[in-house]
Formats: structure tokens, C-alpha cells, sequence
């Protein structure tokens, strides 16, 4: 699934080669859903030019207002259990909601299947977790993942795929589940994948009875040849009895209580018993986005609401995940009870949750959202702050100015454990071979920033995101501007980068590497990476390899005082072929860059091994 990045992928596509078509056409999905309150005619042109391309294709495409790609794939049949989806948008790991492996791609990716239908992927280590007893009335999925990403906060399941299991998972619906998949990403997973279970092929069968009731009787994935052979295969999708994880981490679902993460993190979080005794001001509210912008969403948001206003001074915003949701949440009542309260209405899409169109936060504001996402100037100014929590807490902190829940909460200390289990290591050899054309050695200046969790949007911001026009340069000016301003004036070419841990969470926007890239930058050494943020500079032939310890170091000599420190007179030195990095007088080990990753940078990307790909198939 592509969406509004499907111009940006159609540029890669066509320079691959002249007449080029896409392999096979029934494979990708084309949905318009991030900038959709854009009628710009610059927008409405791309927006054209991605359904003329779509259509010439023969690719199944939904124009702007169907909703958002993610919610699409769901209800569409797409993400269909025990199948493997990808989308070019980070947070395809919702899929794993109905027991689809979804996990993202980037441009480049997309480009390349488009052409080859094949891609490739480094194995990721297994974490399981496990979900015991029940969640209490008022506790939802989003409190839940909440919950996780703030109990399990030093990069535990970091680039790991998640498997969810234990007897609590048949407590949560499905609703629940994608919201609980979708953010999974925010926790630095690559998947999150639910099992197959009598609810999933109970969801199957009510969206079959369900469009089948609106004359939609021949659907071509809900119908009852695909639900038939689900109910005969579904038990196949089950672990081996002898699987080995890396990790198994334990939450019982009857220790969670409603949950607000933040400011400006996701891995911050506070109970909100905690939260409401502060009394935090808030000046808009948003229930919006994939995450949770469904049916079940809207009709808790609006039995909150039932009856009252909101409060002067604050604004909410609301949009359904989908047309078909928000036209459901119609007929049923829901919506008319969200907008007499005052509830501003915004088209199906993503809009303010990626800082785009109505309703952004502006400087000094603070905004509570049922969104995925509260790094600083995602939604908006980089001088607001956001708070995540449920539709629910949303609502009712709307009515009362600051954030609050709708009813009495308690001080409940969540019950959790985490096992780490010994995975056998292959010995990395003492030297590595480098290809012909590979560098032995890269040495520049020592530039540091500190910050752990440094994500896209505060390396690229997303208002630049999705528009094409921007050129190499103005993307190097504009590279950290969320960050640190000042990073542009003090960053030299030829300088190499030092971050923190977990470098490069958030969306898999490749701009995020290509910004540094074309400043200048040689490459980044960090404590960790996201496994997208790696694949997105393998893919333009860049280099990001961990070296923890040297980052240790320099957190402990250079400090936290400056978002951004350069030493120029000091070098640093990355050795290829011993694999490790020279810093003073101390190595530091580093990953072996192999085989695959030294063609790619070599070819200046996953773009010149595609077209390797193409003239070796037409030889």
C-alpha cells in the first residue's frame, strides 16, 4: 500500500527504465489519505496524476476521502490473516491486528516491488507477549499499548517482531487489537501480530454479512470461498511447540488502568489518576487517525459527550478513520452527538495527527489526542505539547478544560515482568571483505547529538513530507529543524554523526536519511537505530551502524546540556575492515557491513540493484 507517497514512488518507479509497468498489478494499493484537506491545485494535480497512473496500471486505487490506506487495507479485505502486507507508511504494522503480517516499506522498497515483486528483509529477533486476565470496564486497547511502550521503555522489543498470545487476548476484540498492532511501531517494533482466533474469523464473516447486506455480495476477499479456507487453515497459524523467543514479556490486563502518555513522547507515560491531579490545561482535542478513528472509538467519544459541551477556550477535532466508518457513525447517531457538543468535523484522513491541514497545535498550545504520535512539532508548532490517551479521556478532558477522565480513577500499580532469553550469536570474523570500490576507512569531525528517541519528525518535519517539489538542497536546509535549529549552521560537509539510542524512531519517511545525506553527513553512528530508519539508508546507499558503547562515552563526557555538540578538531575514524570505530585513543566495536549492504551502497542504493534486477530478467 502506498498513499500519498505514491507520487514520490512513482518518480523512483519511472527512472528505472523506459516503458517500464508495474510486474503485477493486483498487488499494490493506492489510497489518498495523508494531505487530503489540501485543494491546492498544486495537491489536486498529484492527486490526479497518482488516479491516472493507478488506472493505466490497473491497480486498485481509492481516491481522497475513501480514509485512511491503513483502515482501507482492513476493510477492504487486503490485510488478510496469515498473509504478509507491507505498506509504504510506518505504521502497516496495524495489520497484524487480524493476524496479517504487516510491517512497512519505504519508497525505494515500494518502487522496487512495484517492478520486481520482490524485496528483502533482515530477519528480526522474536519477542512474545503475553496478555493474562481481563481489562476492566472503561479500559481500552489504546491504554493498553500505552501502558507497554511506557512500562518497557529501553528499546526492549527495539527492531523485534511482536507476537501477541496468552488467555487475555481473546478479551480483546478487534478494534482493540489494531489499535494495540498499529502502535507497536511507537514501540520500536518492526510487527505485531495477534493470533488467528474465533475473533478474528468472527470479524471476517460480519464484514461479509455486512457488505453483503449492502448489495456487495461478490467481494473478492470477503466471500465464502476465502472464509471457508480461514476456518479450515487458521489453526495452521499457530507457533511451533518448541519455539524460542528472545524475549517474553508478561502484562496482565487487569492490572491496567486508563493511561495518558506524554508530553512529547511516547515512552513518557502517567496513570491518569496521576495526570488529572495536575490539572493540565488543554486547548485542543482530537479524535482522529488509524489508530483510533473507528466505530467502537467514535461511540465511546460520544457517550462521554452525550448532552454536554465543550469547553470555551478548547476546540475538538474529529474524523473517521474511513468514509464507511463516519457514514456508519451517522446512521447510528454517534456523529450528530460529537458535533452538538461542539466537535469540529474533518474529512477521513490523516490531517492533523501528521500536521496537515485544520486544526494544528500552535505555539504554547497543548493539545490531548487519540492519535499515535506526540513527538514535538508532529501535530503542529514544535513550541506545543501533546498527550496521547483514548477517545474516551480525549472527550472528557474536553469538557473539562484539562485533562481528566470521564469517571473516578484509582492509583492501580501495574503487574508485569520481562524474560530475556540467551539467542546463540554467530562470532563475527576478525576481519571483514570488503568489495572492490568499498572504503577501508571514513574519518571527518565528531558532531553529537545526545538526544535517545530522536524521531523523523523531529529530523525531517513532516510538513515537507509530502511535498515533491522540494529539492536536495532545501531538504539539507531544512534537516533537524524540529530538533535543533541550529544544527544546519553548525554541521559542516564532510562531518559524521553521533546519535543516541533508537535514532531514527517514527515514520519511515526516507527524507529523514536523505536530509542528512545531502547536508553533507558521511554517514551515522548511534547507540540503536529503528530497523526502518536503517532500511531507508541502506536503500539510498547510505551507511547507520550502532556502536553503544562509544556513545556511552560521549553522553558521559559531552553531556545533555546542548541539543547538538561539533568538536572539530576532533576526528573520528570508522575501520571496515577491523569493525570498529577510533575515537582518542579507544576503538569501539561496530557491526560488520556485509556483503549485500556494501553492493547496495556501492550502487548508491536499492535503485541500481532494481535495475541489476531488471537487465539480468531481460538478458
Amino acid at each position: 500500500m502506498t498513499h500519498d507517497n505514491t507520487a514520490a514512488v512513482m518518480k523512483k518507479f519511472l527512472q528505472l527504465g523506459p516503458g517500464i509497468s508495474i510486474l503485477n498489478p493486483r498487488q499494490p494499493v493506492f489510497a489518498l489519505d495523508h494531505n487530503v484537506q489540501d485543494t491546492s491545485p498544486q495537491n489536486l494535480q498529484k492527486y490526479e496524476e497518482i488516479k491516472k497512473f493507478a488506472m493505466d496500471q490497473g491497480v486498485d486505487f481509492f481516491p481522497a476521502g475513501r480514509g485512511i490506506g491503513h483502515q482501507i487495507m482492513c476493510e477492504e479485505g487486503y490485510a488478510f490473516p496469515g498473509t504478509l502486507a507491507v505498506g509504504s507508511d510506518s505504521h502497516s504494522n496495524m495489520y497484524g491486528g487480524l493476524g496479517c503480517l504487516g510491517t512497512p516499506v519505504v519508497r525505494t522498497d515500494a518502487a522496487g516491488i512495484w517492478a520486481t515483486s520482490k524485496t528483502w528483509w533482515s530477519v528480526p529477533p522474536i519477542a512474545k507477549v503475553e496478555f493474562h486476565g481481563n481489562l476492566k470496564p472503561g479500559v481500552t486497547g489504546k491504554d493498553v499499548i500505552i501502558a507497554l511502550c511506557g512500562i518497557f521503555n529501553k528499546d526492549e522489543v527495539l527492531n523485534h517482531a511482536v507476537e501477541f498470545s496468552g488467555p487475555g487476548v481473546a478479551d480483546l476484540n478487534i478494534e482493540s487489537r489494531l489499535t494495540i498492532a498499529n502502535m507497536t511501531t511507537e514501540w520500536g517494533a518492526v510487527a505485531g501480530v495477534f493470533p488467528i482466533d474465533r475473533k478474528t474469523l468472527d470479524w471476517f464473516k460480519e464484514r461479509k454479512e455486512e457488505l453483503g447486506n449492502r448489495g456487495i455480495r461478490d467481494h473478492p476477499r470477503f466471500n465464502d470461498s476465502s472464509i471457508s479456507r480461514l476456518r479450515t487453515n487458521f489453526g495452521e497459524f499457530a507457533p511451533d511447540p518448541d519455539a524460542t523467543y528472545a524475549k517474553v514479556l508478561k502484562l496482565n490486563l487487569n492490572s491496567v488502568s486508563p493511561h495518558v502518555s506524554g508530553p512529547d513522547h511516547v515512552k513518557v507515560m502517567q496513570s491518569l489518576f496521576e495526570i488529572q491531579q495536575k490539572n493540565i490545561k488543554i486547548h485542543k482535542g482530537y479524535i482522529v487517525s488509524c489508530v483510533n478513528g473507528r466505530l467502537g472509538d467514535l461511540e465511546r467519544a460520544a457517550s462521554v459527550l452525550r448532552g454536554k459541551k465543550i469547553a470555551e477556550g478548547v476546540e475538538l477535532y474529529i474524523g473517521a478513520a474511513s468514509s464507511e466508518v463516519e457514514s456508519l457513525a451517522r446512521s447510528l447517531g454517534y456523529w450528530q452527538i460529537l458535533l452538538d457538543s461542539g466537535a469540529r468535523a474533518l474529512p477521513p484522513g490523516c490531517g492533523p495527527c501528521i500536521g496537515l491541514g485544520t486544526g494544528t497545535l500552535r505555539d504554547g498550545e497543548v493539545g490531548i489526542s487519540a492519535t499515535n504520535r506526540n513527538f514535538k512539532g508532529r501535530m503542529g508548532s514544535r513550541n506545543a505539547q501533546c498527550y496521547l490517551a483514548s477517545p474516551e479521556v480525549v472527550a472528557s478532558s474536553c469538557v473539562e478544560g484539562y485533562i481528566a477522565g470521564p469517571f473516578p480513577s484509582s492509583a492501580v500499580s501495574l503487574d508485569y515482568s520481562i524474560q530475556v532469553n540467551q539467542i546463540p550469536k554467530r562470532s563475527p570474523s576478525e576481519k571483514q571483505t570488503l568489495a572492490e570500490g568499498f572504503p577501508k576507512t571514513i574519518f571527518g569531525p565528531l558532531v553529537f547529538c545526545h538526544e535517545d528517541n530522536l524521531n523523523t519528525d523531529g529530523i525531517y518535519p513532516s510538513k515537507y513530507t509530502y511535498d515533491e517539489r522540494i529539492s536536495n538542497e532545501r531538504q539539507a536546509e531544512v534537516v533537524m529543524e524540529n530538533y535543533d535549529p541550529k544544527f544546519v549552521s553548525m554541521v559542516r560537509e564532510g562531518d559524521i554523526l553521533v546519535g543516541g539510542f533508537n535514532f531514527g524512531t517514527g515514520s519511515s519517511r526516507e527524507q529523514a536519511v536523505t536530509a542528512l545525506k545531502y547536508k553533507g553527513v558521511r554517514l551515522v553512528l548511534a547507540g540503536s537505530f529503528s530497523e526502518t530508519y536503517k532500511r531507508n539508508a541502506i536503500n539510498n546507499g547510505y551507511l547507520c551502524l550502532e556502536s553503544p558503547d562509544l556513545v556511552l562515552r560521549l553522553k558521559k563526557e559531552l553531556g545533555s546540556l546542548q541539543p547538538t555538540v561539533r568538536i572539530p578538531d576532533v576526528q573520528i575514524s570508522v575501520d571496515f575492515v577491523n569493525n570498529c570505530v577510533k575515537y582518542g585513543d579507544s576503538e569501539y566495536g561496530i557491526p560488520s557491513v556485509g556483503e549485500i549492504v556494501q553492493k547496495l551502497v556501492l550502487a548508491g542504493g536499492s535503485e541500481g540493484w532494481v535495475k541489476e534486477e531488471l537487465a539480468s530478467s531481460n538478458n
